[in-house]
């Protein structure tokens, strides 16, 4: 499948042999709750793997059965924040936390009005304010960047709280031309990590080509 291209350094896709096999899976319509979940799963590893690359490591001493060596760890003054906007980016965390077992595991509620096609808030597990937002990161887990408001909304939410744009980043499956634009117009440094650009959004604000409905897919609500 043809990727859109972005001319932009800062939005990196994961353009990997295991990402485009378990995007095939997640795009077919037959395809069950049970796989769709599953292929999500092995997609958020990759993507996350990704996402993390550049995280700040320190050198420890390690004892190993043999001897002593040097070695790295992730900085343990950082304070790593996950933030799975609600419902669908509930099957990004388990395996986001796995990765990052002492991440702090911040929820976002919001759907999307279908008429205006804005976000409506209607759960925000954030503090007031970080203790420390120079040392903190966060990654905002969501499946997909359709219109780019829902993101937009959240990232606002963190910078509001003073996290620093260059501590975010936004972690997706598939991302739309339209809502990549929204979103570079306000923080054109903000790194985005996302397994495909897909052409483009009906005028219902869906993905084209896309996968559909992410929650009903992943949640087997189809039809409700």
């Amino acid at each position: 499948m043809t990727q859109t291209v972005i001319n932009d350094p800062n939005t990196i896709v994961c353009d990997h042999p295991l990402c485009h096999e378990n995007l095939t899976i997640i795009r077919d319509k037959n395809t069950t709750a049970e796989v769709f979940r599953n292929a999500i799963r092995r997609l958020t590893y990759l993507l996350l793997y990704t996402a993390t690359q550049d995280l700040e490591t320190e050198e420890v001493t390690t004892v190993t059965p043999m001897a002593e060596c040097k070695t790295q760890v992730l900085k343990k003054d950082v304070k790593i924040i996950l933030a799975p906007i609600l419902r669908a980016g509930l099957i990004f965390s388990d395996i986001a936390s796995d990765i990052l077992p002492n991440a702090s595991i911040r929820h976002i509620g919001m759907y999307r009005d279908e008429k205006s096609l804005k976000p409506v808030w209607y759960y925000d597990k954030t503090p007031i304010m970080f203790d420390e937002p120079q040392k903190t990161v966060v990654f905002i887990l969501d499946p997909m960047i359709a219109t780019g408001n829902s993101g937009l909304d959240c990232i606002n939410l963190f910078v509001s709280k003073r996290i620093p744009v260059e501590n975010i980043r936004f972690v997706s499956l598939i991302s739309a031309p339209e809502g990549l634009e929204k979103i570079r117009k306000y923080y054109p440094t903000l790194k985005i990590t996302t397994a495909h650009i897909d052409e483009t959004l009906t005028k219902t604000g869906y993905i084209i080509p896309g996968l559909g409905d992410a929650g009903d897919r992943i949640f087997n609500t189809l039809g409700d």
